[in-house]
């Protein structure tokens, strides 16, 4: 039990329900722009991890980090390459399926998206989901353990977008950036990898 009276359980799912609950505004209420609603909901996540789990000091960004996250988006850019080229050749729908994710937002800013994906929404979801969320299912439940909720939870949260495509889409990358969490231990390289490929593919360099 926590100074507040708060178990960190009720903490764990209760943050879990209310992004269950704000990807459900993001996602499946036709209101103002998708882009700035995936950023104030990962921002304020964000904030409650924060609270909830201020860190002891200002974590440092080594050079190592900036190396791993480049490298680790390049990777992901290119296993999303392969997922599409298989998918689109084996499920008709995908195409469209695809596409709707792109077109989601339109009408923002190019650089807008480039520049909310880098500086806010990336990081912030990493903020949440891997330092906070993965990082307490796997000191509560076990590594693995923990590293399969996390995943299945932060692509669950996605069902709100009725794409499955996208759906897919949110387990693969949940997983690979938990995975790559669970052997940094550290949520830097993971922040610097979902910042930039996230940013460059929605607006630089779509998977073709």
């Amino acid at each position: 039990m926590t100074k507040d009276g708060v178990s960190p359980a009720s903490r764990i799912w209760g943050t879990a329900a209310l992004a269950a609950a704000l990807w459900f505004v993001t996602f499946y209420l036709d209101f103002s722009n998708f882009w700035i609603k995936i950023a104030l909901s990962s921002a304020l996540l964000a904030v409650l991890a924060a609270a909830f789990q201020p860190p002891a000091s200002r974590p440092a960004v080594r050079p190592g980090d900036i190396v791993i996250g480049v490298a680790a988006a390049a990777v992901l850019w290119g296993v999303f390459w392969l997922g599409k080229q298989v998918s689109t050749a084996l499920f008709p729908v995908a195409g469209s399926q695809i596409g709707a994710i792109y077109g989601k937002g339109d009408g923002f800013s190019r650089w807008g998206v480039f520049f909310l994906l880098l500086l806010v929404t990336g990081p912030a979801e990493e903020i949440y989901w891997r330092g906070f969320l993965q990082k307490n299912l796997m000191a509560r439940h076990g590594r693995l353990t923990g590293w399969a909720l996390a995943t299945a939870i932060y692509a669950g949260v996605h069902i709100w977008s009725m794409n499955f495509m996208l759906i897919g889409a949110a387990a693969v990358a949940g997983a690979f950036w938990g995975l790559l969490y669970w052997h940094c231990r550290r949520l830097a390289p993971v922040i610097v990898s979902h910042a930039l490929w996230s940013s460059f593919v929605f607006s630089v360099v779509p998977i073709p």
